[in-house]
């Protein structure tokens, strides 16, 4: 599949990989991954033919994948960075009211976002097994998520093997051996360091979800090991015109266990807000 790669940076100078495909004339959304792993992950909707109506922006968020990856671990826990890497793709390429698509951590960023520079630039909302809300008190991690204190680790050994279980865990339908080895390439591009600091990015977006008035669509599998159903829930709750779509029989990555369903509803949710600006 074909497509334009730019380097955007942000207010930072942190240098962010970014992709556009599909059709520059459409109506733009903007996937945004989770933790440890790149814009690839979207391969199944980079490549869909439903999809490519529309313009189609996929980046590594800082630290991950092609992106700059700063040693400070302040490039990560302070919130702000997350939020200004997404408008400054937004305004690199120069994007008119996108619709976010935000899978697990990505979700956080979105939330990351709103708190700083509101919903009123952008189409729509898409929370793709998200955690939004992080508070001890609030048990949403599954058990998958035991691995992601291991991922932290200098040790390589542990890292690979820590790794290697948080991304079975991402999925309940098994990954075949060539999806498994490019999925563990590629989480593997992210240092230790980067893990740490991104766990250790504090933030309840609570309050952030009650204040989001756009079109909000979840999305979560049943089986979801790495954030429990019930963190769509409480989105849900808090974003009370929100659309819950449940996955049955699927893990943490409804976009690639079930992309013909997952790609469908995203086009409808695009669809329903009738002509977009390009």
């Amino acid at each position: 599949m074909s497509f334009q790669a730019y380097s955007i940076a942000a207010p930072d100078g942190v240098r962010l990989a970014v992709r556009e495909s599909g059709n520059p004339a459409g109506p733009a959304l903007i996937f945004i991954h989770g933790f440890s792993q790149c814009q690839l992950a979207f391969a199944k909707q980079v490549a869909s033919p439903l999809l490519q109506q529309y313009r189609i922006v996929t980046y590594d968020l800082r630290g991950h994948g092609e992106s700059d990856k700063p040693a400070d671990a302040q490039s990560y826990t302070e919130g702000k960075h997350w939020a200004d890497d997404l408008q400054a793709v937004i305004d690199g390429l120069g994007l008119v009211k996108p619709v976010l698509v935000g899978w697990s951590m990505g979700g956080r960023v979105i939330c990351q976002y709103v708190l700083q520079y509101g919903d009123g630039a952008i189409g729509a909302i898409h929370f793709v097994a998200a955690r939004t809300v992080v508070d001890p008190a609030i048990a949403v991690l599954g058990e998958g998520g035991h691995f992601l204190m291991a991922m932290r680790s200098v040790q390589t050994e542990l890292n690979i093997a820590a790794t290697s279980g948080f991304i079975r865990s991402c999925v309940h339908r098994a990954l075949t051996a060539e999806e498994f080895e490019w999925m563990l390439a590629y989480n593997m591009l992210v240092p230790p360091e980067v893990r740490a600091a991104a766990l250790a990015w504090p933030g309840n977006f609570m309050q952030v979800l009650q204040k989001i008035s756009v079109p909000t669509l979840i999305a979560h599998g049943m089986q979801d090991r790495i954030t429990l159903p019930y963190a769509a829930q409480l989105t849900a709750a808090q974003v009370g015109h929100a659309r819950l779509s449940w996955y049955d029989d699927i893990g943490h990555s409804p976009f690639w266990e079930a992309p013909e369903r997952f790609n469908r509803e995203l086009a409808e949710l695009i669809d329903s807000l009738g002509e977009s600006p390009a």
